[in-house]
């Protein structure tokens, strides 16, 4: 089995759209854009078994309409509460999809960014779209600080092996935000002195292991001594939810002046 992600939306939002394959079947996650999955498609001989969706959002879900125009057998999995009419298979947490033979993916709940946002995973795998980002997060579309913070702690406790896949090449702007938030951090200096990107050329590999973002990715730190402390001096109360809110705001304010 294969994982490829398809750069979309090139220059407005830098989407991911990730398409999963094996023999001739292939799967696809998040398709905010379609003529370049079905050139993919095509040019491997793949024919489409169904597609996987997170949350809500145009720029995951735009796609899905030519795609079962050209592909008219493929499922269409989702979570519950997303209004999209395209979703066939409503999805809750710890439901399992099975991909292929060896391949099976359950659903976790992960709201915040939105309040139907899913994610999917495995110990090969964690499809997390916009609730996890390389050295960042989503920002809060909908959903409450409560519940962001509550997937980022889930999330943080899948083990340190596991290869993830989100959906956005915001790299290079997150480390630039976490080394000001965690400018001590030796790994994360090194991250970020290593840091380069090919998009929006395909992605052939995963984004990561899990192990480097609890390392250096602050969404995932808030409560670390060093971060905790900075937030706290910002206002913080000491709880899950006001930190993650404090830093949150603390990036937002950094978007707006970068």
């Amino acid at each position: 089995m294969k994982i490829i992600g398809i750069p979309a939306l090139v220059g407005s939002y830098d989407n991911y759209i990730w398409v999963l394959y094996q023999d001739a079947d292939a799967w696809v996650i998040d398709p905010g854009e379609s003529q370049q999955i079905i050139d993919f498609l095509t040019q491997h001989h793949l024919m489409l078994q169904g597609i996987l969706i997170t949350h809500h959002h145009f720029d995951h879900t735009d796609g899905i309409a030519t795609l079962k125009q050209h592909y008219p057998t493929a499922t269409v999995f989702g979570p519950q509460k997303t209004k999209n009419p395209f979703i066939q298979v409503r999805l809750k947490e710890k439901d399992t999809i099975p991909l292929f033979n060896d391949f099976i993916l359950t659903v976790l709940d992960t709201p915040g960014h939105t309040p139907d946002h899913i994610s999917y995973y495995n110990e090969q795998a964690l499809f997390c779209a916009d609730t996890l980002f390389t050295a960042g997060c989503g920002r809060l579309l909908g959903g409450t600080i409560e519940e962001f913070s509550q997937s980022l702690l889930k999330l943080r406790a899948l083990p340190d092996a596991t290869p993830f896949y989100c959906a956005h090449e915001y790299t290079e702007d997150n480390l630039n935000f976490a080394i000001q938030v965690e400018p001590n951090n030796p790994i994360l200096q090194r991250r970020l002195a290593d840091f380069s990107t090919q998009y929006p050329a395909p992605l052939t590999h995963s984004q990561g292991q899990l192990k480097t973002e609890k390392e250096t990715n602050p969404f995932l730190r808030f409560d670390c001594p060093e971060i905790k402390q900075q937030l706290l001096k910002r206002g913080a109360e000491d709880s899950p939810a006001s930190l993650f809110k404090t830093l949150r705001d603390w990036k937002d304010q950094y978007d707006q002046q970068s």
